[in-house]
């Protein structure tokens, strides 16, 4: 696969973005879902499935 630079900001935006909204959502969510700094957690998987969504909807929306 060849790196594109486009991609790999989409990617980034997509790391940034989902980190803020996880920040945002967290006092609301259950401390089972609250994240704890060097654990593996299901903070961590929420975390990252929202940076994977995030990153799906900015190639949704950046398709040329």
């Amino acid at each position: 696969m060849k790196f594109s630079w486009r991609r790999f900001f989409i990617a980034l935006g997509a790391v940034v973005v989902g980190n803020v909204i996880y920040l945002l959502l967290m006092p609301w969510l259950p401390e089972n879902a609250k994240h704890a700094a060097f654990r593996l957690d299901w903070g961590l998987v929420l975390d990252f499935w929202i940076c994977v969504v995030v990153f799906n909807l900015l190639l949704l929306v950046t398709k040329k």
